[in-house]
């Protein structure tokens, strides 16, 4: 009889089960156990427990049939979703070099700085000069990343605080050059000049909905998730990356400069979250007004930690928060619920996965024991 020969060293395939639903198991779970809270919360401070459990109704309801069901609900969440996914990667990508990016709010807004003084004083032909901005708003956001990422890297800063001072300073220095001199002459307005037309994301029509606002931002978003996917998980850039994170002793030990991947990482993160603040003014704002800042740097962070940092996951992730943002006004509407009610639904969700813990013993689930496992060698070299 022959023998079959087996590999020590092969390491034994997953399951499906164990590569894809295993990691969605405690996000699911988050977001069921906000559900519940939040419903024991609404019924508790309702007249009655029967008013309550139809305030509920109502309210969850409400959500799904206002921002899914109705096509100028869906489309609103769409527009919602892109800067989610954008910025959400720009938590992602420096969590998985070690790093936590609490800046998005300000790479968001130097990103919308920048491409809206291109999108306005640079005349150029239409897709050239829309991309032109969007090129623009990536390198205002690079640039803003750039200064955390070397601050840690040379100077051992914390790029926690970093990120937040840089947030205020970003908010600041728009809201001023926005008032002083990059002002609409108009004294109604307390804005900048509209985009040229050549500069503007062009808008997608949606069966149902008369004047969309859905523009090409978002399939941009979903395609730099991929990207992003791609960079981290196939390529040696990426693979350099991720052993930083996992390891910086071992990283630079291996030959990887571990200072070289925190400012790459942080430059990444930086020109996302500029991408995602022009586009909000490309396709939709089509101005830069004072302030413009709208949450998604800190949302954001949620959403990564919904995803586990996984840039395909990510994109989900930011439709449920978009999902939320939108469907809040018709939980008012329906329900008669107040808005904040969203807003504690967050925050719960934000507690669930970041303190997986705190699931597992609820509904008693079992943690993987860690071991140590040699990450797979990357399949294209985009660099050394």
């Amino acid at each position: 009889m022959g023998e079959t020969t087996v590999n020590a060293d092969q390491e034994p395939k997953r399951s499906f089960s164990d590569r894809f639903l295993r990691p969605l198991l405690i996000p699911f779970l988050a977001i069921l156990t906000s559900l519940i809270i939040v419903a024991i919360v609404i019924i508790i401070t309702a007249e009655n427990p029967a008013t309550g459990l139809k305030k509920v109704a109502d309210g969850y309801w409400g959500i799904i049939d206002g921002a899914v069901l109705n096509p100028r609900g869906l489309v609103n969440t769409l527009v919602a979703t892109a800067p989610l996914i954008l910025t959400g990667l720009a938590v992602a990508i420096p969590f998985h070099a070690g790093l936590f990016n609490i800046g998005g709010e300000g790479q968001f807004l130097m990103g919308a700085l920048f491409g809206t003084v291109i999108g306005i004083y640079v005349d150029l032909p239409p897709v050239i000069h829309a991309i032109v901005v969007m090129l623009a708003g990536i390198t205002g956001g690079m640039l803003w990343g750039f200064i955390p990422g070397i601050l840690k890297a040379w100077l051992g800063s914390h790029e926690v605080i970093n990120t937040i001072m840089l947030n205020f300073i970003a908010i600041a220095l728009v809201n001023m050059l926005v008032r002083n001199y990059l002002k609409d002459p108009n004294p109604s307005t307390v804005q900048t000049l509209p985009l040229l037309a050549s500069a503007q994301l062009a808008r997608i029509p949606f069966p149902g909905v008369a004047s969309s606002r859905l523009h090409l931002g978002f399939f941009i978003a979903v395609l730099m998730a991929v990207l992003a996917w791609y960079f981290l998980f196939k390529t040696t850039w990426g693979f350099s990356l991720r052993t930083t994170g996992l390891n910086p002793s071992a990283a630079e030990y291996a030959g990887i400069r571990p200072k070289r991947q925190y400012i790459l990482s942080f430059v990444i993160a930086g020109g996302l979250a500029g991408l995602a603040g022009i586009m909000e003014v490309q396709g939709l704002s089509r101005v830069l007004p004072v302030g413009f800042a709208a949450g998604y740097g800190f949302t954001a962070i949620a959403v990564s930690l919904l995803a586990l940092n996984n840039p395909l996951a990510i994109i989900p992730a930011s439709l449920i928060f978009g999902l939320l943002t939108v469907g809040g006004d018709y939980l008012q509407i329906r329900a008669g619920l107040s808005v904040h009610i969203v807003s504690i639904f967050r925050a719960l969700i934000l507690l669930f996965v970041a303190a997986p813990e705190i699931v597992r013993y609820i509904y008693r689930v079992k943690g993987e024991p860690e071991k140590a496992e040699a990450m797979p060698a990357p399949q294209t070299r985009w660099g050394s």
